[in-house]
């Protein structure tokens, strides 16, 4: 047996991190590397005088040791309002704070380095500390909750990385009045010691945090809180999401506390987050989504936009966000039925599968997509979420088709009975409107559009559709904006070709003929075996006296589409067939020119 050549002995461990240093490393790293060092001699210097030894030095983090959590918990108190004090003293963009993590535990001992899991679980719990603050476990709480006047806010329990048991999180800060404090949105969490819930069942929810108005100006903050509020009250008409309440999520104005703590505060799997400023005549907002279950960063933007109309600016920015997060967050749930075994999906998570796979748009996908659907649907029929699902992929059966009536009855059966599950759900309502189209009523579509839109303004797939309709119509001119709306409300869509080629033929319309072929272009280059768009794109060409290039994109087109037939376009259901036409007499002249 060999020599055993470690000790095992009871020990406060302190995990301490800068925060933001590798930003400043990016700005001057030699500046950045000073810093620390000075801070790194002050908090060796503060655990030194309270009896404690630091170690195992790692890029930006330090450890230390303590036999005392209470002497552990003076020396991090110390440090902490030292290193504030020098962080004060220098610029605000060069300022580098610190937050520690303390964990009582037995640990391994060996030629002067510490190991174990109550080392791990300090390195873990400087995750939730606010910066320049500290996160305790409920094990050095018990040891210092009667001997010190600090005082304590609990968070409840997490699971944390590699660690089998839950550990139960609370933040520290100085009592008395002095000194650092928890920060002020802890007062929303409850203080009782109950354990962590388990995650609820269905859809995740989300939480959008009030934006930060940054300049001092306070016109910049009620607009920011204004982009927030409009933010929520999209997100909640999606239907599949469940939205936290702003009496909640705004609480958390300081979000120092990082998205997982909040996201555990608050049940929230998402948060979103913002910051606006105004320069002059500009706004900026950057806004994010992050994932509470592992802090990741789902999604970002920023939006650059003049200050002319606030109101309308709002209704703008807010729509484009509402889009765009409705799609982050489904994408990365799709993504996370992965983890899941298929035999264990719930009811919206085999949703989620099954529109992973339609938007692979493969036929093999497509029927794989609808076993997903009809075995949601058999596990919970009266699921809006699941027939809104169906109706769409009948529609999307029935437009490959050119109008196959049988699955236009199914489109319309399941749209029914979603609109009885959910009256206040737009799909449904925008489902109803693409029948009427298909089946060449667009006046009938447009009052089903218009209830979707009412309902939920930033449905791209409802604004596509209303363009479609006065397309139809004859109203060219008037659904241009539509389809410019619906690029500005889904600009990464999987079915954009579609939109962009709907924009195409607006364009033709009006005799535009540069923006068709270049209209027709982006829709190529996102599908470029979609008939339509190089079908409307070889007639632009050749209306601009661009024969060349317009026989050119003619041999493509016929190598592509050999059996193509005119009756495709005659099919279109305009309600003056003289639009159907113009369209095949602009395509007929590159055949005739060959």
């Amino acid at each position: 047996m060999a020599e055993r050549n470690y000790t095992r002995q009871l020990a406060t461990i302190i995990s301490i991190d800068a925060v933001g240093f590798s930003r400043l490393m990016g700005i001057d790293d030699e500046l950045a590397v000073a810093a620390f060092e000075e801070r790194r001699d002050i908090i060796a210097d503060s655990c030194a005088a309270f009896g404690g030894r630091t170690f195992g030095d790692a890029g930006d983090s330090i450890m230390a040791e303590f036999g005392n959590p209470i002497e552990a918990l003076r020396a991090a108190f110390d440090f902490q309002g030292r290193v504030v004090a020098l962080n004060a003293s220098v610029a605000e963009d060069m300022r580098m704070p610190f937050r520690a993590g303390i964990n009582t535990g037995d640990v391994i001992v060996r030629e002067g380095r510490l190991y174990g899991d109550d080392v791990n679980i300090a390195a873990r719990l400087q995750e939730f500390a606010p910066h320049d603050g500290l996160a305790i476990s409920e094990t050095t709480w018990h040891h210092v909750k009667d001997k010190t006047a600090a005082e304590f806010t609990d968070l409840g329990e997490f699971m944390l990385k590699n660690i089998a048991l839950p550990v139960r999180v609370l933040i520290a800060g100085r009592g008395g009045g002095s000194g650092a404090s928890p920060a002020a949105p802890l007062a929303a969490i409850s203080p009782a010691f109950s354990p962590q819930k388990a995650p609820p069942k269905g859809p995740p929810a989300i939480a959008v945090l009030p934006f930060a108005g940054n300049g001092g100006e306070r016109d910049v903050g009620y607009m920011a809180d204004g982009i927030a509020e409009d933010i929520i009250y999209g997100l909640s008409n999606t239907r599949w999401l469940s939205v936290i309440a702003k009496s909640s999520s705004f609480q958390f104005r300081d979000d120092s506390l990082g998205t997982r703590v909040i996201g555990n505060a608050l049940g929230a799997r998402y948060i979103v987050s913002g910051t606006l400023t105004r320069n002059g005549g500009q706004i900026r907002l950057n806004t994010s989504l992050a994932d509470t279950s592992n802090g990741r960063l789902v999604w970002s933007q920023r939006f650059d936009r003049d200050l002319v109309d606030i109101f309308k600016l709002r209704d703008q920015i807010g729509s484009e966000i509402v889009s765009m997060l409705d799609k982050e967050v489904d994408r990365a749930e799709q993504a996370r039925t992965f983890q899941v075994p298929w035999e264990s999906l719930e009811t919206w998570q085999l949703v989620r599968r099954g529109r992973w796979h339609m938007n692979r748009r493969t036929r093999g996908d497509t029927e794989i997509a609808l076993d997903f659907f009809e075995k949601a649907y058999r596990e919970d029929p009266n699921s809006s979420a699941v027939l809104n699902e169906l109706a769409w992929w009948y529609f999307w059966r029935a437009w490959l088709r050119f109008g196959d009536s049988d699955d236009l009855d199914k489109v319309q059966q399941y749209a029914r009975k979603a609109l009885l599950m959910d009256s206040l759900d737009a799909r449904p309502h925008a489902h109803l409107g693409v029948i009427d189209i298909m089946r060449g009523q667009p006046r009938a579509a447009i009052e089903h559009l218009k209830e979707a839109l009412h309902i939920n303004p930033s449905f791209a797939f409802a604004r596509s559709a209303m363009g479609s309709a006065k397309l139809l119509l004859g109203d060219a001119a008037d659904a241009i904006p539509f389809f410019l709306d619906t690029e500005r409300l889904s600009p990464f869509d999987l079915y954009r070709f579609h939109n962009l080629g709907e924009l195409a033929v607006a364009y033709s319309f009006v005799e535009n003929w540069p923006a068709v072929i270049a209209t027709a272009d982006r829709s190529l280059n996102l599908s470029p075996g979609y008939f339509y768009a190089r079908y409307l794109k070889i007639g632009a060409l050749m209306r601009s006296g661009r024969a060349d290039e317009a026989r050119r994109e003619l041999a493509i087109f016929e190598t592509r589409h050999p059996d193509f037939s005119e009756q495709r376009v005659r099919w279109i259901p305009f309600a003056d067939k003289s639009a159907n036409e113009f369209l095949i007499a602009n395509f007929e002249l590159a055949r005739s020119a060959t």
